[in-house]
């Protein structure tokens, strides 16, 4: 694991404070594209948005702006899902959703919210439960948009995309959930670590633990106070077996959650790691 790019992401993700969110997203994808040159894709958004700002004057009403970001990213850009694959691993890489114009709802997400920053846009990422979305601020009030698309939706229709969510989480009949509570903006680290959990999904499903492992590190150091990742960079490193730091990780993990539902489990593992170690 090249250390240096994971300095390099340390340094983007150190402080909430001064977080920056598309920088950060592009540099995800240096563990699957070790040479990527992040400053020239940085640069390569940033002459869209110069591009955007030729046509929006200086006393042009934020509704109108929208309108004007919609049109240049969806039809003149030509952005949108990628409906023949959309779970390829690409589509979370900007680089490569910049190249293709194909994306998911996060990918699109960042790269609205950064250019409607160049245009004095407030729009901001929601962890809509099984679909990112945004969201704008006006003076009037607030407008959810689907990243994938750029319409705009209504009470009703987040609601009827909630619903199955708060079935299938068994939420129904104990709570009624207000969906304000599931349309807050979400803070740069929580967009990165949802952006990173999308691809981990999808390189555990087709057990691709090089590239996993890529995307875990990055989560470690993410989300320092989350034992979990820690747990699952330990498994990781079993699979590829890099004994001494899975044995590592799982150790740790189970002196900070003892009792935890899986501990068992990961005892039993460590076992038989440890046994590996020997006959080695």
């Amino acid at each position: 694991m090249p250390t240096q790019q994971l300095d390099y992401f340390a340094s983007l993700v150190a402080e909430d404070d001064h977080f920056p969110l598309t920088e950060t997203a592009i540099a995800v994808a240096q563990h699957a594209f070790p040479d990527l040159d992040v400053e020239a894709v940085l640069y390569e958004i940033d002459q869209l948005g110069e591009r955007l700002k030729k046509r929006i004057s200086p006393d042009m009403p934020a509704v109108q702006k929208l309108q004007l970001l919609k049109h240049f990213f969806y039809q003149d850009l030509g952005f949108g899902p990628n409906r023949n694959d959309f779970y390829a691993p690409e589509n979370s890489y900007l680089h490569h959703v910049l190249e293709s114009r194909r994306g998911i709802p996060i990918s699109l997400a960042i790269l609205m919210i950064e250019l409607g920053n160049h245009i004095g846009l407030k729009i901001r990422g929601v962890s809509f439960p099984n679909h990112f979305m945004i969201r704008v601020s006006f003076q009037q009030g607030e407008v959810i948009m689907d990243p994938l698309t750029g319409a705009s939706l209504s009470k009703n229709e987040l609601q009827e995309m909630l619903d199955p969510y708060l079935q299938a989480k068994g939420y129904v009949d104990e709570m009624n959930l207000p969906l304000s509570a599931f349309l807050r903006a979400s803070s740069s680290r929580e967009i990165i670590s949802r952006f990173l959990r999308n691809l981990k999904l999808i390189y555990t499903e087709h057990e691709r633990w090089e590239r996993l492992l890529g995307i875990q590190e990055r989560l470690v150091i993410l989300l320092p106070d989350s034992i979990e990742e820690i747990r699952d960079r330990g498994l990781i490193f079993a699979q590829l077996e890099y004994l001494r730091p899975a044995l590592q990780d799982m150790q740790r993990y189970l002196i900070e959650q003892p009792d935890a539902s899986d501990a068992e489990e990961i005892r039993e593992h460590m076992v038989s790691l440890e046994n590996q170690v020997r006959q080695h």
